[in-house]
């Protein structure tokens, strides 16, 4: 597997984070895993035989799944696509599992097209209330957070900076952007332009430790 470098990190500052998408794990309905435990032990019971799809490598669904793979300590074929193909081949039975933003997936788990098993944040979904984290489920390690925010080039002051992400809040406030970001799955989250910049910092390390962990290359 190879994964982008994250050296772009130090090209910008970070001005307000937009808000965080749970991400859930969903599996093919034929291989009728009801829970993450059910999952684990198939890929437990043989090694690599599972695959799992992504919108590509190095996307925040191929990092989500690696963070399962690591924390629960299991292999999988890793099958990236584009768009919503990936999704389609879960439904089909082609693929086994996907973790996927949670807006999108929701009217597929509701239709039975999809298996929902858990969601990777630290609290559950406001989406899909009676599905269970992945520390729930027993394994807190993947967790796997999939944000939004903004950012300006690494030089801009920092009264600008500031000045921005006080407008950003603003506008975050307005009653019809929470009403579209709710529709979205975008749960809020303030932070001030300190605690961003420390969250991006966080992030980008987790990033790194689990690309280490899971033995992934960076693309050229």
């Amino acid at each position: 597997h190879k994964v982008l470098p994250y050296d772009a990190i130090h090209a910008f500052a970070p001005v307000s984070l937009i808000g965080i998408q749970p991400t859930v794990l969903v599996a093919a309905p034929a291989r009728h895993f009801k829970t993450l435990a059910d999952l684990i032990a198939a890929a437990k019971a043989k090694p690599g035989a599972l695959t799992f799809a992504s919108a590509g490598v190095g996307s925040a669904s191929h990092m989500a799944a690696e963070r399962l793979l690591v924390a629960a300590h299991i292999d999988a074929r890793h099958i990236p696509f584009r768009g919503a193909e990936g999704v389609t081949e879960v439904m089909a039975g082609r693929i086994d599992f996907y973790c996927v933003p949670a807006a999108p997936a929701v009217p597929l788990i509701n239709a039975g097209k999809l298996t929902v098993l858990a969601v990777s944040t630290a609290k559950r979904a406001t989406l899909l209330p009676n599905t269970p984290t992945v520390a729930e489920a027993g394994y807190p390690e993947a967790e796997y957070v999939f944000w939004g925010g903004v950012a300006a080039p690494a030089k801009t002051p920092s009264a600008i900076v500031n000045k921005l992400h006080d407008e950003i809040e603003k506008v975050l406030q307005v009653p019809e952007i929470q009403e579209k970001l709710k529709k979205l799955g975008v749960e809020e989250q303030l932070l001030t332009v300190a605690q961003f910049d420390k969250f991006v910092s966080d992030d980008m390390a987790g990033t790194l430790k689990l690309a280490k962990d899971a033995h992934l290359q960076p693309t050229d």
